[in-house]
C-alpha cells in the first residue's frame, strides 16, 4: 500500500478519535467521518509499516447511525469529530471508549456504565476560545483544524450558542476597522492572537489576549454591547513566541472582575481564569451524583477545586469540605463563596496539591479524598503519598479515559513501576482499592472527548 492508493474497504470499528478502522491487505487504516459498517473509497494520505490513514473519497454504503453535520467545516476543524454520528451511537461509542483504555492501559476489566447523556446535543458550551492568526495572506478566526496550529476560518459554531457567530463577526470588524492583524506563529507579527469569552448566568466575561497594547479597543467595546447583556473586559499582553493561550493574568479594563451563578442551592462566583464545567447541564448531573457519593459524616478534601463550587456542596452535606487549588483568583472565589452561603465548614487552601495534600491527611486521618485534575490526569508522587495514607474512599473525575486508566491502574495495583520507573501491568500486585462505580458522563457531545466519574473503596 502506498501514499495516494485508492481502495475499497469497509469500516470495522472506531478508534479511540472517533475514527473508523479499516483493514486491506494487512495494513490497518484509520479513517475519519467513517462509521462502523460503512463501505467508502478510501484515498491513502500516509502509510507508516502497517498502519495506514486515509480520508472517504466516495461512500458506496452509509450506515444508518449516519447523519448530516451542523457545520460547514466538520472534518476540517479539529473541535468535533463525532457530528456525523446519530447522538445515540455517541454515547454509546463513549460508554466503549471509556471500557477498552481501561482495559488496554491498566488491564481493568470492569463494567461501565452507559454513558449519561447531555440535554442539549448543541449550543451547549458555555466558554468559546477563539484563535485569531492568518490564512492565505488575511486574519482569520476560527479554530485548528485536527492536531495542528492552522486556523480554520468559521462563521459560526454548533456547538456554541448562537452569541457566538455574533462575536466572530465583530471580531473581523474590530480588526478590519482598527487596521489590526492576526497573529501569525512562523514570523511573530500581528497583534490579536486570542478572544476567549465565558458566559455565566447570561453575563460575560471576554479576555482579548495581544502582543501589544492596542488602539480601537473603544470600537471593540462598542460592538460587544450590542451582543452581550452585561459583560466584563479584559486584556491579556501575551509577547512569547510560543503556543501558551493566557502567559499572564488578565488586566480589567471593564466591567467587574467576577459574576455569580448558581447550581442547586449555592451561590458561587467565577473571574476570568476560574475553571467551570464547560456543559452546565452535565455540569449539574454529574456534581448531584458525586454528591451522593459522599456521607454526612465524611470529611471531604476537594483535590484541584477551582472556584470551591463543588467544595461547597460537599460542604453542605458533609461534616467537613477542604477544597485545594492552586489558583488565586480561583481560591478567593472560593472563599467569597464560603461567606455567601454561610458555609462555616468549608476550608479553602491554596497551594499545590502535592505539598498541601500530606499536610491535611496528616491533620484529618479518615478524610476521604476527591480528585478532579486537568487533562494530564493525577502526579504520579501524590497517588503514591496516598496509596501510603491509604484514605477509605477515593473518587475521581477525569476528562481523559487515558490518564484516569493509568491513575486507575496505579491506585488498584494494575501498573506497579520497573526498575526503570516505567509503569506495566502486573497481575500479582497489590488490591488496596477496589472499583465501585464508573460512570460516563457526556460534557462535550459532537467531540470524541468524554467526562469519568470513578468510585474507589479500601479493599478489607
Amino acid at each position: 500500500m502506498q501514499k495516494n492508493d485508492l481502495i475499497e474497504v469497509r469500516c470495522e470499528g472506531l478508534g479511540s478519535n472517533g475514527e473508523g478502522i479499516a483493514r486491506c491487505d494487512g495494513v490497518t487504516v484509520f479513517v475519519p467521518c467513517f462509521l462502523p459498517g460503512e463501505k467508502a473509497s478510501v484515498r491513502i494520505l500516509k502509510v507508516k509499516d502497517t498502519v495506514a490513514y486515509g480520508k472517504v473519497e466516495e461512500l458506496h454504503v452509509p450506515a444508518e447511525d449516519r447523519v448530516r453535520p451542523k457545520c460547514p467545516v466538520f472534518a476540517r476543524c479539529g473541535g468535533c469529530q463525532l457530528q456525523h454520528m446519530r447522538y445515540r451511537s455517541q454515547l454509546r461509542f463513549k460508554t466503549e471508549l471509556v471500557k477498552t483504555a481501561l482495559k488496554k492501559i491498566a488491564g481493568i476489566d470492569a463494567d461501565v456504565s452507559p454513558c449519561e447523556r447531555s440535554e442539549k446535543e448543541y449550543g451547549y458550551r458555555n466558554k468559546l476560545q477563539l484563535p485569531i492568526g492568518v490564512a492565505g495572506g488575511e486574519n482569520a478566526v476560527g479554530f485548528y483544524a485536527e492536531r495542528t496550529h492552522r486556523i480554520v476560518r468559521t462563521e459560526e459554531c454548533p456547538i456554541h450558542p448562537a452569541w457566538s457567530k455574533d462575536l466572530i463577526a465583530a471580531v473581523y470588524k474590530f480588526m478590519e476597522k482598527c487596521g489590526l492583524d492576526g497573529y501569525d506563529e512562523e514570523t511573530g507579527k500581528g497583534q490579536i492572537r486570542h478572544l476567549i469569552v465565558r458566559e455565566i448566568k447570561n453575563k460575560f466575561l471576554v479576555i482579548l489576549v495581544t502582543t501589544e497594547e492596542i488602539k480601537g479597543i473603544d470600537y471593540l467595546y462598542y460592538l460587544l454591547d450590542g451582543i452581550f447583556p452585561e459583560y466584563s473586559f479584559f486584556l491579556s499582553i501575551h509577547t512569547a513566541r510560543d503556543n501558551v493561550v493566557l502567559k499572564e493574568p488578565p488586566r480589567l479594563l471593564r466591567g467587574k472582575p467576577f459574576y455569580e451563578g448558581t447550581e442547586g442551592d449555592i451561590v458561587f462566583e467565577a473571574g476570568a481564569s476560574t475553571f467551570l464545567q464547560v456543559n452546565e447541564g452535565v455540569r449539574g448531573k454529574l456534581y448531584e451524583r458525586v454528591v451522593s457519593l459522599f456521607s454526612e459524616e465524611d470529611t471531604v478534601v476537594d483535590c484541584y477545586a477551582g472556584g470551591g463550587l463543588l467544595t461547597a456542596m460537599l460542604a453542605r452535606k458533609c461534616r467537613r469540605a477542604y477544597g485545594i487549588e492552586v489558583v488565586p483568583e480561583a481560591s478567593a472565589c472560593a472563599d467569597s463563596l464560603k461567606v455567601k452561603n454561610c458555609l462555616d465548614n468549608m476550608i479553602n487552601v491554596c497551594g499545590k496539591v502535592e505539598e498541601k495534600l500530606p499536610e491535611i491527611l496528616e491533620k484529618e486521618g479518615d478524610a476521604a479524598l476527591l480528585f478532579d485534575p486537568p487533562r494530564a490526569g493525577v502526579d504520579r508522587k501524590i497517588l503514591k503519598g496516598v496509596l501510603g495514607h491509604g484514605p477509605r474512599k477515593i473518587v475521581m473525575i477525569s476528562c481523559d479515559p487515558s490518564t484516569l486508566a493509568r491513575d486507575l491502574g496505579i491506585l488498584t495495583g494494575k501498573l506497579t513501576e520497573n526498575e526503570n520507573g516505567e509503569l506495566v501491568k502486573t497481575e500479582n500486585g497489590g488490591t488496596m482499592y477496589e472499583i465501585s462505580l464508573i460512570q460516563p458522563f457526556d460534557m462535550f457531545p459532537q467531540t470524541r472527548h468524554v467526562e469519568t466519574l470513578v468510585e474507589l473503596v479500601r479493599a478489607e
